[in-house]
This record gives C-alpha cells, structure tokens and sequence, in this order.
C-alpha cells in the first residue's frame, strides 16, 4: 500500500533502517520537505543521489530504494542551513512522484523483510563472521570513533545487523546504496562481509605504510622538525604570529586569571590542541573563537558599588516620580549589602502596567548602584539556546546571550534586566523559561554551564531584574525564585508631576526647542491625561507632549519667533479634538442603576450596570459581552435574592412572572471578572423593589450564595478612577481595608470608604 509523503534527496549520507542519524540540509527545497514533513506526520522519504555533484536533482537523480524516516529533532543553524535528527524506520520503493515544486512530494511503498529474532544456524554463522571482521575494522579504522553508543554484540538479527554496521562503518555512496537495496538477509550480510574483508585489507597495507615511516624517525626530531619547518612555511606567506605563540600568550593570561583548577585544566587542554594545529586547519578559527571568548570572561572584573544610600535615594528620586516601595527595596538591598557582602542579590521582578517606567528603574538601580546595566527582551523568545548558547559540536555555535552580554559590558556584577518575562515562549526548539530557572535561582546560579563554554561561570553577584506586564503567564517554577514588586498606575496628581518634571523638558530637548520658545502650562498637560490618553502609565502622555513640541518645531522653522503658550484652552489647536471620554456622575438617582468599578490593563474605569424588570416567564437576559464569571455572579446574585425576598421586600413570584434583563453599556468592549457582583446585586434589588442607587456610591466586591462579600484585586486602580468620575463614597469588601493605605492622601481624604461584609450592608448605603 503506497504512502504519500515529502521526500529528500540525500548526498553523502545514508539513512538505514533502526538508525538514529543527524545531517545538515542547504538547499532550499530540502529545508521546504522537511518543514512540510514536520507539519505532516514527520514522516520523510530518504534516498540518496546518484551523483552528489547535482545540485538540483531530478527524481532521476535519485535511486529508487531508499528509508522511511521519523523527524526527531530540527535546529536552525546560521546561514540558513538546518540540522536534523532522523530514525529509519523502514526500507521503501518510489512508486510515483506525484509534485516537484515546491519539494518532493512523492507514494512510496514500504518493502517487507523477513528479519526474525531467531535465525537459522547458516544467519548465525555470517552474522558470527561479520562481528569478527567489524571488531577488528574498528580497531583499526581512523573512520570509526570510539564514541558510538551502539552495541552490536546485543542485536539478534541478521539483516539489522548488516545494517548497523554499514551504518557505523560510513560507506562511499555506492556500498551504501547496495546494502540498502539488498533485501535477503543472507545477500546483505555476504555482501557486509566482503566490504569489511576488503577494508580491513585495506588498513592493513595503511598501518604497514605508517609503521615504515614512524620508525625512520624520533618522536622528538619529528615535532621539532615539523614545528620549525611550519615556522619558517608562515614566515614566508607573512602569516604572523603561529598558533604556538598565540597559545603561549592564552597560557600566560590564563594564569594570570587564577582560575579554578577544573577550568584551568579545561581551558589547558583546548589551547594543547590548539597549539599543535596547522595554522591553515579548517579548525583553528572553532578552537581560537572559544578560548578567546572563555578567557574574555570577567572571571575577576567587578564594579565597585555605591554603598551610599543618601547618594542612592537620590538618584532614584531625581530619575522616578513615586514608586516607593520599589525604591525603599532597593535601599533595603544596598543597606544589607552595606552590612554583609556576601550577601545574594535579590532577583526582582516589577509588575505593572505598560508605561508605568519598569525598564527605565532598572537603569536608575543600575545607577545608583554604581554598576553596570545589561538589558535582555525575552519577548518572544522561543529558543533555549538563546539563554544557554550551542553546544560546540554544532556548526557557527556561539555563546547564549546571557553570557555573551555579561562579556560584553566586561564585569561580573551588573544590573541585569530580563524585559517582558510573562512574554517567553517555547517549541520545539525547547523551553526557555525552564533554562532560566538556573540562570535566576540562586542557589544554582553559582556555578552556571553555558552549553557553548562549557565550564561553570558565578552569577550570583549579578543583580537581576524582571519585568511583566502580568504574573498569570509566568510560570510557577519561575515566579517562586523572584520577588514580586507591584507598580500600580499612577494618580493624576502623579501622572501630572512626572510630565513637568521629566517628560516636558525631555521632550523640549528633543524636539530642538527651548524654554524660550514653548512653554507647557500644567492645566494643558492635566487636559492631555483626561482627554488624550487612557493608560495607566505615562507613555501615551509623552507622545502626546512631543507631537505638540513637534507642531511648534514648525512653527519655529517656518520664521514664527514668538514664545508660544500651550494652555488647556487651546491644546485642541495641537492634538485635534478630544480622543477620550470618560464615565460622568448621573444627573440624578435612578432606580436599577448602579456604579461599578472595573480593573483592566490600563488602569481602573467605572462602569455602569442597568437592570429592567418586563413582564414575562422567569427569564434572565444578560447583555454588553459579558464573560462567563461575571455571567456566574448576576445569577448568584438571582439566587441570593429569590433566598432571601422577604427580607428584601421583594415579589417572592418575580422568578414567575417577570424577566430580569441586566445590560452593561460599551457592548463592543469584553467584560469579564467576579468584582461586579456586589453591583449587579444592587441593581437588581433596586430595580425589583422601586428603590433607586444613590448616583455618588460606587462599589466593587464578589458575592456568595449566602450574601457574603469577598476581596477583589486590583483596588487601587479601581478607587483612581472612582475618584476621576467625583464619586464621594466607596463600598468595598472589608478584607480590603488594607488596600486603602496604598491610596495617595489627596485621594483618601476626597473619599469615603465603607467596609461590606455581607450584601446587606452595600444595599443599606447604595439603596435610598
């Protein structure tokens, strides 16, 4: 029965069947098969080329019998080549080539082979005969590594065993192929026999030759006459220095570096084998590229850090508006480290929303530490080996970028930042979050192997920071060795502070212009954040506060010299009219209408929820795309009330007799969460009993069944904008009473909180 699958022409190599191999694919048509095989069931057709010249073979270049194989593994390796790890599978027939463009695409039938597990005694005798031979092949042969896993001594049947000998002793083309297309048992290992008898014949006369010539000479003579006659060769062709006085120089540096023992003997060895090389090898650049990068290292070079926490404070407040509790962490570190130096540094990890300055205090820590700052964005980032390096064995393997960056700014303990850490991805290619568990755990980090070097690096100096916009898609081995630092969006009062202080002289400087020529009112850049931006941070702003330094950098080319005043009065003659509108306090109080408050990814926003009680049968609407918990709290909310509808002073036949339709405007925007069952509680109640919500209450908690409130997230956020909209009173769950704290005093004293425990209490303060 014939299979459809993509199909590569192989040159060089051969694929036998219960093989493991790996080879390198160039040309493009190959790379396209793989791909598509990988897509498919990763099954590939393998055969090999007639003529390995070809460098566009057509299917008769190709011999008719070749492997089916299973695709293990695929690396991309640079300049466009892959590696990729196949297992034969077994012996098949081209039957059709059914597409050529863009790859291969061909039926193949699979060829069956009698192959028992207990041959007869004529099988055993050969098999007997073809291991003799193949041990004394491999202690002779220079071909064969010592390193080969496979234990032919375990395989028990005759026509795998042909197999894998043909397989280690890597055949020329045409041997290959005939052993491929060789089906019977008996043949295939008669025909194995007598290429084993021919190549040990062969390395035979070889060791005869070599023997003659080791003997015409000493040992010391030799070298000494080779080196000095390589000496003189480079003189003559104005090579320079030879690898012989490079690889005095490496030792030199070595010892100066006073490695461990185990890296010294490590990094020894390699400039041995570099040393005895001919400068033209093919592999002096592999051998020169790692121990100039080992060496290169800062084993020893570390920055002498700032212990003043005056002088710390200070920058940290000249450079970031806030943020005290990442800025006392800091301190905190620096005092300990002031006490104890041996003392770990911490692995930090900012959260928060975009904009809201987690990269940029990465590099304030970085100065007022007095270190270095090395900057890493994993978003994206899908490959192991861009954290851990290639291992040596792989062509064009280079360091991993932790590594290569710690090389690059030349000390052992720098500000390290890991940007967008909640972005990492895998694949195939591995996982990178998993390599850096031990890159940030530090009780490992001690003693980090990168893949490429080979040897153990110490980062536990390295004060390491990351970043996130969320900690729900960061992985839970990961977030437990990090200690998690929250940015909350910024106030009004802040977001207005930061712009006069940074973002308008930041943006006057780099738009050309100077003070004499713009000047930015604080009630123009108050109209930018409520009508011009909706963000938690303060990224929107800046580019806002530059297009208007933009427009006046026009002005000022095209001859205007007058000092041009942006005020909030005529800041729409630069931005346009208003982009963004906020929620406003009701006219008046109105019944089934409640105020919420919502979280999202750029800070809190009100909303309102509305309930219409209809004549009908019962039934619950909910409407304005609501998600499937929020959908769970409107009909715990129900329930609560059908429970508890005497004491309410409701219908106790509403759930007969009406329908209940609860709608949350802004139907286009997704809503989702638990936080607004209080609210829809209210509203409901209010709409059922005529009663209407004061329009100055908002409100945010989730409910239970038994009219529980519980805690919500994200309040700070919540009650910012409450106090935005000029709400005047707060219900919230009383197991957030600790959230108050963190609200800013102007905010605290404009509001009033109330604690809930059970619904009870939000319908006493809402319900009028």
């Amino acid at each position: 029965m014939s299979e459809l699958m993509p199909m590569i022409p192989l040159r060089g190599v051969s694929v036998f069947p219960n093989m493991v191999v790996h080879f390198d694919l160039g040309r493009e048509k190959s790379i396209i098969a793989l791909e598509r095989a990988m897509m498919m069931n990763q099954t590939v057709f393998l055969t090999a080329q007639k003529d390995i010249n070809t460098d566009l073979p057509t299917p008769k270049d190709v011999y008719q019998t070749g492997t089916v194989a299973k695709v293990k593994q695929m690396l991309k390796l640079p300049g466009d080549s892959v590696r990729v790890l196949v297992d034969g599978q077994y012996r098949a027939k081209l039957d059709e080539v059914n597409q050529e463009v863009p790859y291969f695409l061909v039926s193949v039938s699979g060829i069956a082979e009698e192959d028992p597990e207990n041959p007869g005694a004529d099988v055993i005798a050969l098999m007997r005969t073809a291991m003799e031979l193949f041990d004394e092949y491999s202690q002779k042969s220079p071909k064969y590594s010592n390193e080969n896993t496979v234990n032919i001594d375990t395989i028990k049947q005759g026509g795998r065993l042909a197999d894998t000998i043909a397989s280690l002793m890597q055949l020329n083309g045409e041997d290959a192929q005939k052993v491929i297309e060789t089906i019977d048992v008996k043949k295939r290992l008669k025909l194995v026999i007598d290429i084993l008898k021919r190549e040990n014949e062969i390395l035979k006369l070889e060791d005869k030759i070599h023997s003659k010539v080791r003997s015409s000479m000493n040992k010391n003579q030799r070298e000494y006459y080779l080196r000095e006659r390589i000496r003189a060769i480079q003189e003559e062709l104005g090579d320079g220095e030879s690898t012989s006085d490079e690889a005095e120089e490496w030792r030199k540096k070595l010892y100066e570096l006073k490695l461990s023992e185990g890296v010294t003997k490590k990094i020894e060895k390699e400039i041995d084998k570099f040393s005895k090389m001919p400068s033209n090898s093919a592999d002096v650049s592999v051998y020169r590229n790692y121990i100039e990068s080992v060496l290169t290292l800062p084993w020893n070079d570390a920055s002498d850090e700032e212990l003043d926490l005056l002088a710390a404070e200070k920058i940290l407040d000249e450079d970031h508006y806030g943020m005290e509790k990442v800025k006392d962490r800091i301190v905190e570190f620096l005092a300990v480290r002031h006490l104890s130096s041996d003392n770990k540094a911490p692995i930090l990890c900012l959260v928060g929303p975009p904009g809201v300055g987690k990269t940029s205090i990465a590099k304030s820590v970085a100065r007022a530490t007095g270190r270095e700052f090395v900057h890493m964005s994993l978003g994206g980032v899908r490959d192991e080996a861009e954290i851990r390096g290639h291992r040596r064995t792989y062509v064009g393997a280079i360091p991993g970028r932790v590594m290569a960056l710690i090389k690059e700014c030349g000390k052992n303990n720098p500000v390290f930042l890991f940007d967008e850490v909640d972005k990492i991805g895998m694949d195939f290619r591995g996982d990178p979050a998993s390599a850096l568990l031990e890159v940030l755990d530090p009780e490992q980090n001690k003693e980090f192997v990168d893949h490429y070097l080979e040897v153990p690096f110490d980062l536990s100096k390295v004060l390491f920071i990351t970043t996130a916009n969320d900690t729900d898609t960061i992985p839970r081995p990961l977030l437990d060795r990090m200690e998690v630092l929250d940015l909350s969006g910024y106030t009004m009062e802040e977001k207005t502070q930061i712009a006069l202080k940074y973002l308008v002289p930041k943006q006057i400087k780099a738009n050309g212009l100077t003070s004499k020529q713009i000047s930015i009112s604080k009630s123009a850049v108050t109209t930018i954040i409520n009508n011009y931006t909706r963000e938690s941070g303060v990224r929107s702003l800046e580019k806002n506060i530059g297009s208007v330094c933009r427009k006046v950098a026009r002005k000022v080319v095209e001859g205007d010299d007058t000092k041009h005043s942006v005020t909030a009065k005529n800041i729409e003659d630069y931005l346009g009219k208003k982009k963004v509108f906020y929620d406003k306090l009701l006219g008046k109080n109105e019944v089934g209408v409640a105020t919420g408050l919502a979280w999202t990814v750029v800070g809190g926003e009100t909303l309102f929820i509305e309930t219409a009680v209809l004549p009908g049968q019962g039934h619950i609407l909910l409407t304005g795309q609501l998600g499937d918990v929020m959908q769970e709290s409107a009909k715990a909310a129900i329930s609560y009330i059908r429970a508890h509808q005497k004491k309410l002073g409701v219908d106790p036949d509403f759930y007969k007799d009406k329908d209940i339709h609860i709608h949350i405007p802004e139907g286009a925007v997704p809503k989702d969460g638990p936080s607004a069952g209080v609210t829809m509680c209210t509203s409901v109640v209010s709409a059922l009993t005529g009663r209407p919500v004061r329009k100055d209450v908002a409100m945010t908690g989730e409910i239970t069944l038994r009219g529980k409130v519980l805690a919500i997230g994200g309040f700070k956020e919540k009650a910012l904008a409450a106090h935005r909209m000029g709400i005047k009173k707060v219900l919230l769950p009383a197991d957030n009473k600790r959230d108050i704290e963190d609200l800013p005093e102007s905010v605290r004293n404009d509001m009033e909180f109330v604690l809930l425990h059970t619904i009870d209490d939000a319908l006493k303060e809402a319900l009028i």
